[in-house]
């Protein structure tokens, strides 16, 4: 007979009956303790332990205790209402939702925007994001990706430290507060897409290995113990996994999840974790009628993370595409340091415009071997690329952005670059009206050798790159308060947000711009530190030329065109005045600018 998991965690019933459940299969004895009172619960045949509790309403306080320990906290906690060392909470999951009339977005049609929720707005919470979903509608973003928002401890973190991956961090609004966000901007016709940590749990207040064998040391983990998803007991962690991503993804009425370094989830079974989550995501899509998208961070050129189960693959929509950022980074600042010593061309940026990786079985000096295979059986609308993100901007010596360092002109050709590619655009938080405040890591961890650690380890990282200077203390409040955005509204940061607001219109209403199968770009092979690429779709015919010199360059059109866009143009503060409406043959294309042409 077929077994049938439970579903971990408490959920209210009315009437102050409760339902627990937890996973704890070693344990001989397990007691749900309320205040007051504590409760035997009762094991089944794979170690799920589980009651049905009267008296135990919504605000309910409990921990569980494992063979007379002292009580912990539950990993499936939807509630950590005192931090990741206190108490769960019961929560009513019930939610007033009016969003019944939204069906999603695909990855083809989505503009995505990175948030973080601390450090968003100066409210850093879901009521300060929901303040600014008519900022992101004004803009043309359709798809709002929120960095982790699991459980962390302390009120400072970038969210990959979390240790209670279904409770929604306390100050940020909890689970309530990310419903309504979810609720309201999908009225406002706005996806969430929710970045989920699976690779690893955070140090402080992980309490996962006293539940069971949550971790492995078959694999070595650069941010700690790896989570046991192929070794003995690893079909309760999976199904633990599973779970939370399908909570998610229906209760929460998440449109996607991000998944984070999936090249970190070490699986040698049969069937990868990764294709047993695709399949439960289709499930999911099929009995809700709305589409549900997952989108891997791999850092492996290995597309069959993307590839149908059909073809051997492990059925993600997406991945995102560091090797885009990597190219066009490296020649816009000249830095050749780190993992930049692998680029510095603009062909790099060729290859990427037209294969989506860079490496694909070429030598990576950084690397020392051979690196990749070709993806070119996938559409480009499965590949997401960026000039900033979170890790690209964070994990540099100052966070500093692409706006402190690059002229005005040229924040504008990132833009164009990201924007006009046939990939799935991201923009980060503030780029589009050339944010300032850097975004650094920071941390608000009680141990204070943990703290210490941490420390250290930025600093080694930061030796890794060659880059001067004394490393933020991660642990500084005001650390972190350097990186609550400013919201600038000068006449400059008004051009360029128009300059955005442009070139996301042109994207989702362009025809050619439509265009995802490889055969729809053309990358010409060599132009010097001009890029250029045609789109085509239907009977639209787009030249995108990206002036990558810091002098102007004359072209040659192969037919007849009109200039649509011109980042150079005096409406964006460029040094061009304005161009004629009419029919061109020849183009000067100014230092680092971009050019749309049609043909």
């Amino acid at each position: 007979m077929k077994y049938t998991y439970p579903r971990v965690g408490a959920f209210s019933h009315g009437n102050g009956r409760t339902s627990f459940v937890v996973w704890a299969p070693t344990s001989q004895q397990v007691e749900l303790v309320m205040t007051k009172r504590a409760i035997r619960m009762q094991r089944d045949e794979r170690g799920y332990w589980s009651l049905k509790a009267d008296h135990a309403a919504p605000g309910t306080r409990y921990r569980f205790r494992l063979d007379d320990q002292p009580a912990l906290p539950d990993p499936a906690s939807i509630s950590q209402p005192d931090g990741v060392h206190g108490d769960s909470e019961v929560l009513d999951r019930s939610f007033p939702w009016t969003d019944h009339d939204w069906h999603g977005i695909e990855p083809r049609e989505m503009i995505i925007y990175e948030i973080h929720t601390g450090t968003f707005t100066k409210e850093g919470s879901f009521d300060g994001i929901r303040s600014k979903l008519s900022h992101l509608s004004t803009l043309g973003v359709n798809a709002l990706e929120i960095m982790p928002v699991a459980q962390f401890p302390g009120r400072r973190n970038w969210g990959y430290d979390g240790v209670f991956p279904f409770a929604v961090q306390n100050n940020y609004g909890g689970a309530t507060g990310l419903k309504q966000l979810v609720d309201e901007a999908h009225s406002a016709g706005i996806a969430i897409i929710l970045d989920v940590v699976y690779n690893h749990q955070g140090p402080e207040g992980n309490y996962f290995a006293n539940f069971g064998p949550y971790f492995t040391d078959k694999y070595k983990s650069f941010w700690g113990q790896s989570v046991n998803f192929d070794d003995a007991w690893s079909d309760g962690v999976r199904e633990f996994y599973w779970q939370n991503a399908l909570m998610w993804l229906d209760e929460f009425h998440i449109d996607g999840l991000r998944l984070d370094a999936v090249h970190a989830i070490h699986d040698f079974s049969a069937d990868h974790f990764i294709a047993g989550l695709s399949r439960r995501v289709r499930e999911l899509e099929s009995r809700t009628g709305r589409r549900k998208v997952l989108i891997g961070e791999i850092d492996l050129n290995d597309p069959r993370y993307i590839a149908k189960p059909q073809q051997c693959g492990y059925g993600l929509d997406a991945q995102w595409v560091d090797e885009f950022h990597h190219a066009m980074h490296s020649v816009l600042t000249g830095e050749k340091d780190g993992y930049y010593e692998d680029f510095g061309t603009t062909d790099h940026l060729r290859k990427s415009l037209r294969d989506s990786y860079v490496y694909t079985g070429g030598y990576s000096v950084h690397r020392k071997r051979t690196f990749g295979v070709s993806a070119s059986q996938h559409p480009y609308s499965q590949f997401v690329v960026f000039s900033q993100n979170h890790d690209q901007v964070g994990n540099r010596l100052r966070g500093d952005r692409l706006s402190t360092h690059l002229s005005f002109e040229a924040h504008k050709l990132a833009a164009a670059a990201v924007l006009l590619s046939p990939h799935i655009p991201l923009l980060f938080m503030g780029e589009e009206y050339a944010e300032k405040n850097p975004f650094q890591y920071f941390i608000s961890h009680t141990d204070p050798s943990l703290v210490e650690l941490v420390r250290d380890g930025r600093r080694k990282e930061f030796l890794y790159f060659n880059w001067r200077g004394e490393v933020p203390d991660p642990q500084s409040e005001e650390t972190f308060r350097e990186c609550v955005l400013t919201w600038n509204d000068s006449t400059e940061a008004k051009k360029v947000f128009s300059f955005y607001q442009l070139l996301i219109k042109f994207r989702r209403t362009r025809i050619a711009m439509q265009g995802v199968e490889r055969n729809s770009v053309r990358v010409l092979p060599d132009g010097g530190d001009l890029v250029i690429f045609e789109r085509r779709n239907q009977d639209d015919r787009l030249l995108v030329m990206l002036n990558f010199s810091r002098s102007g360059s004359t072209f040659i059109l192969p037919a007849s065109g009109r200039v649509l866009i011109d980042s150079a143009a005096g409406t964006w503060n460029g040094p061009a005045g304005s161009r004629p409406d009419e029919p061109v043959n020849e183009l000067y294309i100014h230092p680092e600018s971009a050019i749309v042409v049609e043909l």
